[in-house]
């Protein structure tokens, strides 16, 4: 009698205790969470989830990882360009895992070793270009990047989608510099245009000069407009010039 009192608790707590452990055992995943299990130390075929994964408390080992996109700004790094230029540039980057189980077995942090493969990558390969292409080929540069960084953390599975050059912060020497070579180039193209202006200008006149010494009349005429559009201001004296025809007439008299 005393026995089965004593197995009743006991049976009880027994009960408990499993209903508790195989409560802990089941684990939910979210639809971008996967699980990597280890058995003993070993790896469990493919990652589970989403939905209910059965992890066997204290045998088996559960790493969560997430699916989603990282966005992970890359600090400002020292950049000596190939013209000898310092700079600070700093950039973006956007990533994701696509190989849940590499991604824990392969790398001991994905996250930390995507860091700083991206900060060693871009002063690498901003150190091989020259100032002018860093401002104006961006493009090309974070493409560049991107397919560098994507091949080395492949190994790891994890997937390099856009790398981004967000800011080149330039000395301000070099700054005062970029803007004293704009303004000569302004300059420069001011000049150009100006001169093209006189060239077809001289042009038109040439042509106006042919014909007006086809037909001394037209001088006159000319004559008369310019006086018409000077008497609009009444706050000149015109001096309105003899027609040049009256002077060879009186040259001819005077012969």
């Amino acid at each position: 009698m005393a026995g089965s009192v004593a197995s009743g608790p006991l049976f009880v707590v027994v009960v408990v205790f499993v209903a508790l452990w195989l409560f802990s055992s089941i684990k939910i995943l979210n639809e971008y969470e996967r699980a990597v299990v280890f058995r003993l130390g070993r790896l469990l075929g493919a990652a589970k989830g989403p939905g209910i994964a059965l992890v066997l408390f204290p045998i088996d080992r559960m790493v969560r990882v997430s699916l989603r996109t990282v966005v992970h700004d890359v600090p400002p790094q020292d950049v000596i360009t190939r013209d000898n230029v310092s700079v600070k540039v700093n950039a973006v980057v956007y990533y994701r895992v696509i190989d849940p189980k590499r991604a824990v077995v392969e790398v001991e942090q994905y996250h930390y070793a995507t860091s700083q493969l991206a900060q060693t990558t871009l002063r690498a390969v901003l150190g091989q270009v020259e100032l002018d292409d860093l401002l104006s080929k961006r493009e090309r540069l974070n493409a560049e990047l991107q397919q560098i960084l994507d091949r080395h953390t492949d190994p790891w599975g994890v997937k390099v989608s856009m790398v981004e050059v967000k800011h080149v912060d330039l000395p301000a020497e070099m700054q005062r510099a970029i803007a004293k070579q704009a303004e000569a180039e302004r300059e420069k193209r001011a000049k150009i245009i100006h001169a093209e202006g006189e060239f077809q200008a001289s042009a038109q006149l040439a042509r106006a000069a042919e014909i007006i010494s086809a037909n001394p009349t037209t001088l006159q005429l000319r004559y008369l407009q310019t006086l018409t559009e000077i008497a609009t201001e009444k706050n000149s004296t015109i001096i309105f010039p003899v027609p040049i025809d009256i002077m060879e007439a009186l040259k001819k008299k005077i012969a």
